[in-house]
């Protein structure tokens, strides 16, 4: 099976053109494979591009551990730089079928090629039962803004973590698509990420697992972030999660509505705009091609 490997910002998958290709028998199990970095092409996870009676591109995507998610915001602008680049269909606006809707893509070409994508994102979802939050009966509030976090998750372990990185023990919560969690620090590099983000991911308030993202606020336009992806891990980026964090700014008053997110992989430009739909701008790289051999990778799993 022919794939190509894509990333944005840093934030990269295999990619299988389902146009030309078969679709996998077990798209999951195929992409807990072909994720692995030492046994497998390598990647946050695989993302599908399939027809779709209702836009230019159905994208179906899933995390390294096989879990099927609603939506990736640099996986879908990468989606939409190889729809146009491989000819699928060449507009400079262009639709694209998630798991959280049809959401519209312009794309900045440049010497034939696409170069950037500015994705509307679509308007966020703060209603705690649709982020999903299960908060307790307790809870009186219609948004999880600057909720406290610590009746639900314990800040002494590891010890001493919340002081060195100077975190505010609050959360704020937003849906992009898919559900995320925004905790302000005033040092991001001094979170223990691979320690604490995996119990954040499985609270019990978070039905659906949780992706997690530390942000670091540097003035109203501008901020540092890091994540953590539900069922990838640590990842250079995440898109949805940086719409998340522009929106958790502007509610909580720490940032406008539109700020630069660094992120380790790279940039994102963010605008929570006046019509409530978030705007996200930010690179589509291809990186290689190859062929995927499904019974050699099952022969080195056993």
């Amino acid at each position: 099976m022919r794939f190509t490997k894509m990333q944005g910002a840093g934030n990269d998958y295999v990619y299988v053109d389902c146009f030309r290709e078969n679709l996998p028998e077990d798209p999951a199990e195929m992409a807990r494979q072909v994720a692995d970095r030492h046994f497998g092409v390598g990647g946050d996870g695989m993302i599908l591009i399939c027809p779709s009676d209702v836009a230019d591109a159905r994208m179906r995507m899933f995390n390294a551990d096989g879990s099927e998610s609603e939506m990736c915001g640099n996986g879908i602008r990468c989606v939409a730089k190889y729809v146009y680049d491989h000819a699928i269909c060449q507009r400079p606006t262009l639709k694209i079928q998630t798991g959280a809707g049809v959401l519209t893509l312009d794309v900045l070409v440049v010497d034939d090629l696409v170069e950037r994508v500015r994705v509307d994102m679509g308007p966020p979802i703060l209603e705690p039962a649709k982020i999903p939050v299960a908060l307790p009966a307790s809870f009186r509030g219609n948004r999880v803004v600057d909720a406290p976090l610590e009746p639900y998750f314990a800040l002494n372990e590891p010890a001493g973590w919340a002081q060195r990185c100077e975190l505010d023990p609050r959360m704020t919560c937003v849906s992009m698509g898919n559900p995320h969690v925004t905790i302000y620090c005033d040092d991001v590099a001094a979170v223990p990420l691979e320690v604490v983000g995996p119990v954040l991911e499985r609270l019990a308030i978070f039905p659906k697992r949780i992706n997690v993202h530390f942000v670091q606020v540097h003035s109203a336009g501008e901020v540092t972030m890091r994540t953590w992806e539900r069922g990838s891990g640590i990842t250079l980026a995440c898109g949805t999660g940086a719409s998340a964090v522009c929106v958790s700014g502007a509610l909580t008053g720490r940032t406008g509505r539109k700020i630069l997110a660094h992120l380790p992989g790279g940039n994102l430009e963010l605008e929570w705009a006046e019509n409530d739909h978030v705007y996200m701008t930010g690179p589509a790289v291809e990186v290689f091609s190859g062929e995927w051999a499904p019974a050699a990778a099952a022969s080195v799993a056993r």
